[in-house]
């Protein structure tokens, strides 16, 4: 498949990005690594007359770094970068975990982390486990830099709330708790599929008891869902059968997944249910209480 043609502007710096995003309006798309975006275009399902490419925008390689007891990651970072970081990987070890069941090493060394959480794809597996990690992104526009919370950036399929004319300029994440534990599960077709479902999980204990919970699904509904009662339901608990299988439920009941290749909505539904039940496990265990 080939993209309809389209004007390649490759601006320096944000200001100059941010001045192309203003001249061009709807007419023009940001683009930073491109796997989401280019496939769209192939396949006619955007048709942008000017493709503003950020690679060359060194404020947006900042990297990843420490930042006053949280952790800042410039939005060009790649999802290879993160995955080597082994500072990022002990203080927050689900992000390496997450990275690594994206696509594969061709793409991860390409695909950045900015634009996995940026464009809105219900299938991306990063949005998810920012909502888990409760972290924000740094966005910037003509009237200057805010952020916005992960647990309400995501509005629909592909709408998200950075706006017109503002760019995603960094992702900024609060350490987690120490001794936590945390898991990404995902259920797919084949390696380097969007996940049929997937659940990101973090909590802490204390002996037997779980004192934190933190329960984000992945491509069950129209947007990336941050499960409040599964977790609630889990905190206080010993974590036993009869209250895991109450979170899976309140789990599953946000879903609304849509048939598809990867199956009828309610085999899909059953499947979020079952990374939610594997994730817990896995993050139950890893957990030092």
């Amino acid at each position: 498949m080939i993209p309809a043609s389209f004007d390649y502007h490759r601006p320096a710096s944000v200001a100059e990005a941010l001045s192309l995003v203003a001249k061009y309006g709807d007419e023009g798309r940001v683009v930073a690594g491109g796997h989401s975006l280019i496939p769209m275009m192939k396949l006619r399902m955007a048709n942008p007359q000017h493709l503003i490419d950020l690679r060359d925008v060194a404020e947006l390689k900042a990297g990843i770094r420490d930042d006053g007891g949280t952790t800042l990651i410039g939005a060009l970072v790649t999802q290879a970068e993160l995955i080597a970081d082994e500072s990022l990987a002990r203080i927050c070890p689900i992000l390496r975990e997450t990275a690594l069941q994206i696509a594969d090493p061709q793409i991860r060394n390409c695909g950045t982390v900015g634009g996995n959480v940026a464009n809105g794809d219900p299938g991306n597996d990063m949005p998810a486990v920012m909502m888990a990690l409760d972290a924000s992104f740094v966005v910037q526009g003509p009237d200057g830099s805010e952020e916005l919370c992960a647990k309400g950036f995501y509005q629909a399929a592909y709408f998200t709330a950075l706006g017109d004319g503002r760019i995603l300029t960094a992702i900024r994440i609060p350490r987690p708790p120490t001794g936590h534990g945390s898991a990404y599960v995902k259920q797919k077709r084949k390696i380097g599929d969007y996940a049929t479902a997937a659940a990101a999980v973090l909590l802490t204990r204390s002996g037997e008891r779980c004192t934190f919970a933190s329960i984000a699904l992945t491509n069950v509904a129209d947007t990336p869902l941050y499960a409040e009662e599964a977790a609630r339901i889990l905190v206080g608990s010993t974590l036993d059968a009869a209250t895991i299988d109450r979170a899976v439920a309140a789990a599953e009941a946000i879903t609304r997944p849509s048939s598809d290749g990867r199956g009828p909505a309610r085999f899909r539904t059953k499947v979020a249910g079952q990374m939610v039940r594997r994730a817990i496990a896995i993050a139950s265990e890893r957990a030092s209480g």
